[in-house]
């Protein structure tokens, strides 16, 4: 078989990536979409050709022979968006780091080049695989060389092949006939202006009779239509013009006369296409975090790495502890030093073993006991770690950690999410590459998908606490023997133990600069214990209530399935959006029907607009409500259900980039409040026996927030006068006396004073209320005329932001807002929205956190037996034992009231009860 070449047309394929691909963006807020799907694409091919030989073609920024021929070339064009631009120069460096030939001429396109190193190709004997987004590359298809066309698709990447049988076929003309219908049709995104009055399909007539436009000229008074005919004759030396433009130059020459060519040898791909898989390009791909990449390029350079790396000098110690001597070495150094790096190796709730790293060495203690490692942890001053609250279940020796013992713990994980709130992933290879060592192997490249636990398995024989081997995941990757596996998690645990430690300075000088690291030390790293407590007391479920509660919603919903047939007049499947856009829209015909590609919308606003029009359509509303509540948290909540009846939940702190705690297996915090059914839900949340609930729910936080940072004094007064906040706005913005504002008034100033907090726009605002936009407006700027302050705040976010890339909290707390920057007007506007909105939220969550602080820590130090178990946004929740409420009370209050010196007073509600339902 021939040898085969790939030829890669390197705009137009990372055009066709950019605009196929959502933007993605890294944390340097660099755009990456185009460089992911450019690569997608490219392993794609590579796969299906088995090609021997790869070069890239890119334009270069300068005028081409065509530009100087017709000035007009291409003038037509729209320019770049500027996402799209900046990710021109990484695609370059990354096929750079590839070891990928990058064919650039000065005075040709890239066109030329892949036309003349393609002919010098099958002069050579090689078959030619061109790839393209440009049809005009099909004049160049021939027997041994295919055009490849492809699509970017949310289900993936389609591709339209063209020999030269095939263009014949589809355009029936051939490849270099296809260059004379561009003569006489002219082609608008060059700006070739052909002849006028001469489309595609007289185009294609003419030449596939006359087969090129001389002959068509030579023949000029048969052409037809007549129309054609005079064109052609009144514009010859335009079709001659759009000819020379759109013929591909198939002998470029370099500035002294020679041909343009590439070397064979610098193409070469090697076996499997080996050569592209290098360190340069791995660090490439974790620099633009691009996880599918770094997991492509990682597993490639470790299989290619597996000899030599059996014989690298490993910097680390693996130590199987056999008795308290072998452990004695490492308790005494760990008292003696400034501070120590440890990482635990922990899986489904088991301790497997522990990297512990000092100045002078870093060692994987395998077979130390819970007991070991927190006289370990007791000994030590400081300890750097990163996700540390996951390994407080291990450290805690019964104590909880008071006070004094929380403040000699570093967690690299919050600080790189500090810094970096967009990330989203804080893995010690990216905190090594920013704070630390460098490049290091990340976990995929070490244990491939394999989990600890089966990883362990294969290094030292039974996993803690069960007997025989795990049995391994097929085709998981990762190391496949003992050896290798011990190897492996050798390097695993102590990077992460060494990550930690040497991140620590580096990360605080950071933090720093930046302004967070109070926010770092009075509020983030206290909080991880405090949500470490609140995981481990859990809530108390109970279970017969929750059976009995989705009981009752399976007959509500088998009761609204048939009246819902009933109304439809037919039986069909209420949960499937095609089969009920028929119903609603083409059956019962009711208004305002958008049909897509799917079939009709049916989302929650398109029906929420007709459910006056029609009894059906609430009926489908409270079904869907309902069929959610069931599946989510009537049978899904029992799954989370431990042994001693209580849900453990897990407290993130590292997700949102505002700031705000999330809560997921289960999600607590999602629980609905708006329906009574879905408020019914509390009632199975209990306090254990000898205790109530006591919840304490912030009122109007985020427009506190907002009266004391933009310090319009008509708000604060507002406040100050102890009145119904949302009756005084609508009492200033409808001019109407405060007494005579109608329930109707105040639901619509709610709606503003909430609605500007998160940047509401008139469009918003008009859906919201269900008035016109020209109304919605009008209500916006009456209430920035009540609040001047307001309206100035908000525009000095968003210019702020705009300046500086970022905004910040009261506390300091920075949120990057890279989309200010983005060309697209809707992900621009949306980074607006964010400005307003981010120093507001992001204050009121770090007003929170520091109220659950104090709460936990003055519960704690008074020796009372109550409890924070929840955290919902802007509400707490508290188990507190019979004849300690009034206490928590002023605990609640004091902490939460007190939790921020403002120009306005935080208020809470707080309510007793039985249940959270009660207590809410």
């Amino acid at each position: 078989m021939s040898e085969k070449i790939v030829l890669i047309d390197g705009h137009s394929i990372l055009n066709r990536a950019f605009y196929g691909i959502p933007l993605l963006s890294n944390g340097e807020g660099l755009h990456t979409n185009a460089v992911y799907g450019f690569l997608n694409i490219l392993f794609k091919v590579l796969e299906e050709e088995q090609a021997q030989y790869l070069a890239v073609a890119f334009d270069l920024h300068a005028p081409t022979f065509r530009h100087k021929m017709y000035e007009d070339y291409k003038g037509t064009r729209h320019a770049m968006p500027e996402e799209l631009r900046e990710q021109v120069p990484l695609m370059k460096e990354m096929l750079g780091a590839m070891q990928v030939p990058l064919m650039m001429l000065e005075g040709y396109e890239a066109d030329d080049l892949l036309g003349t190193v393609s002919r010098e190709m099958e002069e050579k004997g090689l078959e030619v695989r061109i790839i393209s987004g440009d049809r005009d590359l099909l004049q160049l298809a021939s027997d041994r060389t295919m055009i490849r066309i492809p699509k970017t698709k949310k289900s993936g990447t389609e591709v339209e092949d063209y020999l030269a049988s095939d263009v014949k076929e589809r355009y029936l003309v051939t490849p270099e006939e296809f260059i004379d219908v561009k003569a006489l049709m002219g082609d608008a995104s060059d700006n070739i202006p052909g002849i006028p009055g001469v489309g595609e399909k007289t185009a294609v007539r003419i030449i596939e009779q006359y087969h090129s436009i001389e002959n068509a000229y030579a023949h000029i008074d048969e052409i037809r239509p007549g129309k054609a005919q005079n064109s052609l004759r009144e514009h010859w030396d335009d079709a001659v013009l759009s000819k020379t433009l759109a013929t591909i130059d198939r002998h470029a020459k370099l500035e002294d006369g020679s041909p343009f060519t590439i070397s064979l040898e610098d193409a070469r791909l090697g076996e499997d296409n080996e050569k592209l898989f290098t360190p340069e390009a791995l660090e490439m791909a974790k620099r633009l975090e691009l996880r599918a990449m770094i997991s492509k390029f990682s597993e490639r350079i470790a299989k290619a790495d597996e000899e030599p790396r059996e014989k690298k000098e490993q910097p680390f110690r693996l130590v199987e502890l056999n008795g308290e001597q072998d452990f004695a070495h490492f308790l005494k150094k760990a008292g003696k030093c400034e501070e120590i790096g440890l990482q635990l190796l922990a899986e489904n709730g088991r301790l497997l073993g522990a990297a512990v790293s000092f100045a002078d060495e870093t060692a994987l203690l395998a077979g130390i006991s819970q007991g070991q490692l927190q006289l370990l942890a007791a000994a030590a001053r400081k300890i750097d770690t990163a996700g540390l609250k996951e390994q407080l279940f291990f450290l805690d020796d019964g104590s909880e950690f008071p006070e004094e013992q929380q403040e000699k713990y570093f967690d690299a994980e919050i600080g790189a999410y500090l810094l970096n709130p967009l990330s989203g992933e804080y893995t010690y290879d990216n905190i090594a590459k920013d704070f630390a060592s460098g490049m290091v192997p990340s976990r995929a490249e070490l244990l491939g998908k394999k989990t600890l636990s089966e990883v362990w398995s294969l290094a030292f024989g039974e996993f803690p606490g069960e007997s025989g081997r795990t049995r391994r995941t097929k085709d998981s990757g990762g190391p496949s023997d003992e050896a290798g596996a011990r190897e492996a998690l050798l390097s695993y645990a102590c990077l992460q133990a060494e990550t930690a430690l040497k991140s620590r300075e580096k990360m605080r000088e950071r933090l720093l600069e930046e302004g967070m690291l109070e926010l770092f030390d009075t509020v983030e790293m206290p909080l991880v214990f405090v949500l470490y407590h609140m995981e481990k007391e859990g809530i108390l479920v109970r279970g017969e209530e929750l059976r009995a509660y989705g009981e009752k919603l399976t007959g509500r919903i088998s009761e609204l399935e048939k009246e819902i047939w009933t109304l439809a007049g037919r039986t069909f499947n209420i949960n499937s959006p095609k089969q009920l856009g028929t119903v609603l829209f083409e059956d019962l015909k009711l208004p305002g029907g958008k049909k897509t590609k799917t079939g009709y919308s049916t989302a929650a606003d398109v029906l929420e607009k007709l459910a006056e029009t029609a009894p059906i359509v609430d009926q489908i509303l409270e079904y869907r409500q309902l069929t959610k509540l069931k599946s989510t948290y009537a049978d899904g909540l029992s799954a989370f259900i431990s042994e001693d009846g209580r849900i453990h939940g897990k407290f993130n702190q590292t997700v949102t980039a505002t700031g705000r705690i999330s809560s997921a297996d289960p999600n607590l915090q999602n629980i609905p409040v708006r329906t009574e059914l879905g408020r019914e839900l509390r009632r199975v949340f209990v306090p254990k026996e000898g205790s109530v609930f006591i919840d304490a729910d912030y009122s109007q936080i985020e427009l506190r927030v907002l009266a004391h940072v933009s310090g319009d004094e008509n708000l604060i007064e507002a406040y100050h006068s102890a009145e119904d906040i949302h009756a005084i706005t609508a009492s200033q913005v409808f001019r109407v006396p405060l007494e005579e504002v109608t329930p109707q008034l105040r639901r619509n100033a709610k709606a503003v004073n909430f609605g500007i907090v998160y940047g509401i726009s008139s469009f918003g605002l008009s859906q919201g209320l269900s008035i016109t936009r020209q109304e919605a407006a009008e209500y916006i700027e009456q209430y920035f005329k009540t609040y001047p302050g307001i309206k100035a705040y908000l525009d000095g976010c968003v210019q702020s932001a705009k300046t500086l890339g970022y905004s910040t909290t009261m506390l300091g707390r920075r949120r990057p807002i890279p989309e200010l920057k983005e060309s697209n007007f809707m992900r621009r506007s949306f980074g607006e929205r964010v400005a307003m909105n981010a120093p507001i939220q992001g204050t009121a969550a770090d007003i929170i956190k520091i109220a659950m602080i104090g709460t936990d820590r003055i519960l704690r130090k008074e020796g009372l037996r109550s409890r924070l178990i929840l955290q919902v946004h802007d509400e707490l929740l508290v188990e507190t034992a019979k004849g300690e409420e009034e206490r928590v009370k002023q605990i609640l209050s004091e902490q939460m009231t007190g939790a921020a010196k403002m120009r306005v007073n935080l208020e809470i509600d707080m309510h007793e009860g039985g249940s959270w339902y009660e207590a809410h």
